[in-house]
């Protein structure tokens, strides 16, 4: 599913102009899973995948956030350890947001308030939508909505197999033949480290009758 709240432009921008942002190369990991949430983050511009590990060592990616995105958010706000780990998938720029940034925002902005509830929503809605996807989806299904998500109109997502493997639980081998298949069918163009989906509403409509 698409995790790109309807919410009104640069709404998040009271939070990315408060504080200079924190510059993270590609690669750094920003917070990790079981650790205490002091703050939460705000995405000004790059790519960041969230995951979860198991004990021995097995991945599985929740989400990847783009620019305007919040992340964290959730931990931060119950004040129970991380459920997930968040790397830097490319060089970022990233705002951490404190209590006392919280309070100081949503007191000169109350709509903040409001808007930050509906994306706590979407993010238990976000979580409800892959618990289906493991559970009654087919792998063909998954891969297509994975894909969606990361790119919902077009154009180059930055992915490799094994990441969407890793997403939707499946294997790399099975994301290769799917991926294949896709591509004789004109939907997406496979490159190294990258998909790039050629056809939006198509792979859509794939989604929606498989």
């Amino acid at each position: 599913m698409d995790f790109t709240p309807d919410f009104p432009a640069h709404i998040w921008e009271p939070f990315a102009k408060s504080r200079p942002p924190i510059l993270c190369e590609a690669g750094y990991l920003i917070y990790l899973q079981n650790t205490k949430a002091t703050c939460f983050y705000y995405l000004n511009s790059g790519r960041v995948k969230s995951f979860i590990q198991s004990e021995d060592g097995e991945e599985r990616i929740l989400h990847v956030y783009g620019p305007g995105s919040l992340f964290g958010e959730a931990s931060f706000f119950d004040e129970l350890p991380r459920v997930s780990s968040d790397v830097a998938l490319t060089d970022c720029q990233i705002v951490a947001i404190d209590r006392e940034l919280v309070t100081q925002e949503i007191a000169k902005h109350p709509e903040l308030a409001l808007a930050m509830m509906k994306y706590l929503a979407r993010t238990v809605r976000l979580l409800s939508g892959q618990v289906d996807q493991m559970a009654f989806r087919p792998a063909r299904w998954r891969v297509g909505r994975f894909l969606l998500s990361l790119s919902p109109d077009g154009g180059t997502a930055q992915c490799t197999q094994e990441d969407i493997a890793a997403a939707v639980s499946v294997s790399r081998v099975t994301v290769s033949r799917i991926l294949n298949s896709f591509a004789r069918e004109g939907l997406v163009e496979v490159g190294y480290g990258t998909v790039r989906v050629l056809d939006p509403h198509a792979l859509n409509e794939l989604c929606k009758i498989s």
